[in-house]
C-alpha cells in the first residue's frame, strides 16, 4: 500500500498478510500482528522480491479530492449532484428557487 493503512478490517479475517505501507496506525497494526501476519517498509520489499513478483498495489480512491465534487453538470440543472463554488452558504447564495406544488 502506498498510503497510509488504517482500517484493515476486511483484509484480516482468514488471511496471514505482508503489508509494506508507508504508516500503519497502532489498531491497524495490531489487528494485522493479531491475525498472524507483518509489516515491513518499502526496503524490505525491495529486499525481498526486487521485481515485485507476488505483491498486489493497493491505492486509495483517485477521486476523493473535494474539487471533484464541482466536476459535472451545472449545480442547478435536473439530477444533478455537483457542489456549487460560493462565497457563503446563506439565504441569498445560490439557493433553489422553492415552488409550491
Amino acid at each position: 500500500m502506498s498510503n497510509s493503512s488504517t482500517s484493515l478490517r476486511t483484509c484480516l479475517k482468514n488471511f496471514r498478510l505482508q503489508i509494506c505501507a508507508l504508516r500503519v496506525t497502532e489498531r491497524a497494526r495490531a489487528r494485522v500482528l493479531k491475525a498472524g501476519g507483518e509489516i515491513i517498509t518499502f526496503d524490505q520489499l525491495a529486499l525481498r522480491s526486487p521485481r515485485g513478483a507476488n505483491t498486489v498495489l493497493l491505492s486509495g480512491p483517485r477521486k476523493a479530492r473535494e474539487s471533484y465534487r464541482h466536476f459535472g453538470p451545472a449545480p442547478n440543472s435536473k439530477h444533478s449532484h455537483t457542489k456549487p463554488y460560493v462565497r457563503s452558504k446563506g439565504r441569498k447564495f445560490e439557493r433553489r428557487r422553492k415552488t409550491t406544488y
